[in-house]
């Protein structure tokens, strides 16, 4: 059974939400854009939580009538049954409750830049990394999320020597973090007419999409250049200067769109990009400056990492930081990733 005091912050967290409810029908909140905006987002925050915990009470009155019966000669059997499928509800909501009330990561609300490279393994990691864009396009459609191409770099074998893109929607981050890492692949390519089994990497980066308040890049930092898009091969696309090239000073970080015919959209595009690297830079400055063990944790994202492997010929999907194995390799490149973003979710939260 679960801590009183847990309890007794549910009941704080429902008596709010209930205000908040209030609140969001008041019409003098109703008539100002901003702090109507700013009622729905605190009620959306919590609401998952006020769920859970109102399913918990439900389950607890089951469990509570279904005792009652206990004494009853013709309903025993069925109640014990009852009880014992009740139990067992209970004490994984339990679970999630406490998973639910633990500090969340402030960037979680975020809307993400996705960063797919092919690694080691020349064309079959190119085919992989489209492999992997089109996974979370799909995970990301099932989730209601917006998927914006940024700018890719094509293979001449069909797959992605590179994709950048913005994911937009509900907890996009909060759901995405755990993704950055060394993704594995193990499968027979189709031009291996021996039929052995080549091991390829991908890299995946998952980073935050920052405001420009929250990272100010001033002009006299980058230099900006242009140039024609090209396609697959270097073969001209565009004959005019709308791909934009830029250059971060003190850090040397470079950012090339070209998706866009317009030059500044690309431009736009391009400085989004930068502000979420150069967020990520400082993120990652943090964490290194903590303890040694707790580092070890959080840095689970580190790209050095292999975090996952996918395994073709065995069906099999295993991710290495919670050893958790799946043989549903195909569900889960056609975008079911739930079993694994819970798992890591929990997982880090309870590390937290």
């Amino acid at each position: 059974m679960a801590h009183a005091s847990m309890f007794d912050k549910l009941k704080q967290v429902e008596a709010r939400f209930e205000e908040l409810n209030q609140q969001l029908a008041d019409p003098a909140v109703l008539a100002d854009g901003v702090r109507y905006q700013k009622t729905a987002k605190a009620q959306a925050e919590i609401s998952e939580l006020v769920e859970k915990y109102r399913e918990w009470k439900q389950v607890e009155k089951g469990v509570a009538d279904a005792k009652a019966l206990l004494d009853d000669p013709d309903m025993k059997a069925l109640a014990q049954e009852e009880l014992a499928e009740l139990e067992k509800r209970r004490e994984a909501l339990e679970q999630e409750l406490k998973v639910l009330l633990l500090p969340s990561d402030p960037n979680d609300e975020k809307n993400v830049i996705l960063e797919i490279r092919a690694g080691t393994g020349g064309d079959e990691a190119s085919l992989f990394a489209a492999d992997l864009f089109r996974m979370y396009s799909r995970y990301a459609e099932s989730q209601r999320w917006k998927v914006e191409v940024l700018s890719t770099s094509p293979s001449l074998a069909g797959g992605l020597k590179e994709v950048v893109a913005s994911i937009q929607g509900q907890k996009v981050f909060s759901k995405l973090k755990y993704e950055s890492g060394v993704h594995r692949v193990q499968r027979v390519p189709k031009t291996e007419t021996q039929g052995r089994i080549h091991t390829s990497a991908v890299t995946v980066a998952v980073m935050p999409q920052v405001d420009e308040v929250e990272i100010e890049i001033e002009p006299k930092d980058i230099r900006v250049d242009t140039f024609c898009s090209s396609g697959p091969g270097g073969q001209s696309v565009n004959t005019t200067y709308s791909a934009v090239r830029i250059t971060h000073l003190p850090t040397n970080l470079v950012v090339s769109c070209q998706d866009e015919k317009s030059q500044i959209k690309n431009r736009a595009r391009a400085m989004q990009v930068l502000r979420s690297r150069l967020y990520e830079i400082e993120r990652e400055k943090q964490h290194a400056e903590q303890a040694e063990e707790r580092r070890g944790m959080v840095r689970s994202g580190d790209r050095s990492e292999k975090i996952r492997t996918y395994n073709f010929p065995q069906n099999r999907v295993t991710d290495h930081r919670i050893s958790l194995t799946l043989h549903q390799l195909e569900g889960v490149l056609a975008g079911k990733l739930q079993p694994f973003t819970d798992a890591l979710t929990e997982h880090f939260r309870q590390l937290d």
